[in-house]
């Protein structure tokens, strides 16, 4: 009933080769810089969201995308939520400046 939601940090999703991401913030906070590879699917549109493989969900700070998690998992898919989120990521930026 109550299931661990599997994470990790920031600094680890950017080792990873060609993650699928998603990114479950407002369209203007995504617009204001994202990772380039991320698709925008925002926490109130999530339970729609269909995929196949690993998803990895990142927010701001990582409450939003452990939310996110939740829902997805009982769906069915391998979810792995981002710590720290965009406030800690030090990759590249695409969009605004971060």
């Amino acid at each position: 009933m109550f299931q661990k939601i599997p994470s990790i940090h920031v600094t680890e999703l950017a080792e990873l080769k060609e993650p699928i991401i998603v990114d479950v913030r407002e369209n203007h906070e995504f617009q204001a810089g994202h990772i380039p590879r991320a698709k925008n699917i925002p926490l109130v549109k999530i339970a729609s969201y269909e995929s196949q493989g690993k998803i990895y969900l990142i927010c701001a700070t990582g409450m939003r995308s452990k939310r996110a998690a939740k829902i997805l998992l009982k769906k069915g898919y391998e979810v792995i939520n981002v710590r720290g989120g965009m406030s800690h990521w030090q990759g590249a930026i695409k969009g605004g400046a971060k």
